[in-house]
């Protein structure tokens, strides 16, 4: 068997090293060299490698961000696909390839298996939205660091009897701003999936008002259209077509004072999201998502990906994982709209 490749691409996620941890640990167990790709894509395309044994992991699991480095060069948007990375395959020995990358990292890895590639998929990002498995790692810390800020907001919004609306991450899915709010008590949560009437919204505070509440939290996903009577935001795309969403929590909030006459602050919590230490859960899951992947890809298996699936780490096709978003479901939404006002 030839050298087991290994790589993070697209943005970084809590748990990126444990997953790096886990591929390696378990290669060396099994006699399998691995190498390193730096700066995700770019590494692969440039030949930027580093050779990985279990010193090289030891004392990584807690940490944030990602030992390999990333970035969001493409080998199909910025190369000629597999042959952009021939030469740093052949002069590697390189014959398998663990891929760990969302949505859109996971179509370009399973392009190059379909041109021939070995390809292992690890389906890596807070959004919680990779198609095929039951959750994601990163997600469950992205939640927790929103929920803390909700308990934190929550204190001060009551302090000074203000509305603050609060915007959390997600791309075109509502999964952290569903969780989160449920577990901060928001008031109101906005997500992509269900449509909203922001008229609707601000009857439910000034009836909390008028109960003698004088302070609500209104969770808002970053991808949520803008209100009725705002124009849409003007959004730049990054190198993989995806429009770089935020901004929209202070267009909500600036509906929510227009119609309420209560004052109303936003606290937009960004990247702070995506960075830190991995919570408890994310280590685990992360841990047995690198070892599923580099268990799957010495025993021969290609083009799938390492998926969650109940208890079970189990290999899906790439295709399955890449063939759409997966959203919120609507009796999840219906839980936490038991507790809207």
């Amino acid at each position: 068997m030839g050298v087991l490749g290994v790589l993070t691409a697209g943005g970084d996620c809590p748990g990126l090293n444990a997953v790096v941890r886990g591929v390696v640990s378990r290669a060396i167990e099994r006699d399998t060299e691995v190498v390193g790709l730096s700066d995700g894509w770019e590494g692969l395309m440039r030949d930027r490698t580093v050779r990985l044994d279990r010193n090289a992991v030891r004392g990584i699991l807690g940490r944030g961000g990602t030992m390999l480095g990333t970035s969001r060069m493409d080998p199909y948007v910025h190369g000629e696909g597999l042959a952009s990375c021939q030469s740093t395959i052949s002069r590697n020995g390189i014959d398998r390839l663990i891929v760990i990358g969302g949505d859109g990292t996971l179509r370009s890895a399973m392009r190059l298996a379909n041109e021939g590639l070995n390809v292992i998929g690890v389906p890596k990002t807070i959004d919680n939205d990779i198609a095929g498995t039951d959750t994601t790692f990163g997600f469950a810390t992205a939640v927790q660091i929103a929920t803390d800020a909700i308990d934190r907001l929550a204190t001060t919004a009551e302090a000074h009897n203000r509305v603050i609306v609060v915007e959390v991450m997600g791309r075109t899915k509502g999964w952290i701003a569903t969780h989160a709010g449920i577990a901060g008590g928001a008031d109101y949560i906005l997500i992509p999936e269900i449509e909203y009437d922001i008229a609707q919204v601000a009857d439910v505070l000034r009836k909390r008002h008028r109960g003698g509440h004088r302070y609500s939290i209104v969770v808002v996903a970053e991808g949520v259209p803008a209100p009725e009577g705002h124009e849409p935001l003007d959004l730049k795309k990054d190198a993989f077509g995806f429009e770089r969403l935020g901004g929209v929590g202070y267009q909500v909030a600036d509906a929510i004072e227009h119609l309420t006459q209560f004052e109303t602050r936003v606290s937009v919590l960004g990247h702070i999201q995506r960075g830190g230490t991995p919570c408890a859960s994310d280590r685990v899951l992360a841990t047995r998502l690198g070892v599923a992947a580099a268990d799957m890809a010495i025993e021969g298996l290609t083009n799938v990906m390492a998926a969650v699936r109940s208890t079970e780490i189990v290999p899906v096709p790439l295709e399955v994982a890449t063939g759409g978003i997966r959203g919120v479901p609507a009796e999840l939404y219906a839980t936490a709209a038991t507790f809207f006002g």
